[in-house]
């Protein structure tokens, strides 16, 4: 594939290496040439340096030929003029926008861009291990709208079934139950035996109201 990544600092740097290790033929513009001094020595794909604005830049690219662009720099509104470019004028099919301010994140969202809020994210992240660590997040989808957690169930739920605990926690649903080391699909009216491992795919709301839940039994 043909990856064009845009913005050469520690982001981008760091993604243009892994997609090279993964065969992409990867293309990195910056402004300053001296940024891609943060590539490793060995990653052998072609960098670009300029007006990331300017028109011979981006032909230069070949972006009438990528499979994909990253627009990763510290500018937000660099970052979602360069994806409008790439979208529009080349369109380029699979366009990913890095978001820095998250205030700036619905302006981001009209133009319906594949969107990664890196200080939404990590803020979510940081404050769901300080609220509750006994839920661990395994997957996230979008920028932490929906996510997949990990809950050892206590010994209070022994007996309940799927379908008690989903009606309890609204914006919640069991995608999956680990049992002595095995998985399977629940049910609605499989019993939750203590010690299983349950996947939960749930809203911030959801998981928020399912941890509510579990303070209250632990205090009860």
């Amino acid at each position: 594939m043909k990856t064009v990544v845009v913005g050469c600092g520690r982001l981008g740097s760091e993604l243009a290496y892994r997609l090279f290790q993964r065969g992409h033929h990867v293309t990195v513009m910056d402004i300053l040439p001296e940024s891609f001094n943060r590539l490793p020595s060995d990653f052998k794909g072609r960098t670009i340096a300029g007006d990331l604005l300017s028109r011979d830049l981006l032909e230069s690219a070949d972006l009438a030929h990528a499979d994909g662009l990253a627009a990763v720099s510290d500018s937000d509104s660099l970052n979602a003029v360069i994806a409008r470019i790439a979208s529009v004028k080349y369109h380029v099919p699979n366009v990913v926008v890095r978001n820095y301010d998250p205030a700036l994140r619905p302006v981001l969202e009209t133009f319906g861009f594949q969107i990664i809020s890196s200080s939404s994210w990590g803020a979510q992240r940081i404050e769901e291990l300080l609220d509750n660590p006994r839920v661990r997040t395994v997957f996230s989808a979008g920028n932490g709208e929906v996510e997949i957690y990990e809950l050892l169930v206590p010994p209070i739920w022994e007996g309940k079934t799927i379908q008690d605990l989903t009606e309890e926690a609204k914006n919640c649903l069991i995608v999956a139950l680990t049992r002595n080391g095995h998985a399977i699909l629940p049910t609605p009216d499989t019993r939750l035996q203590n010690a299983d491992i349950l996947d939960i795919s749930a809203t911030a709301e959801g998981i928020a109201c399912l941890r509510g839940i579990l303070d209250v039994q632990k205090e009860g």
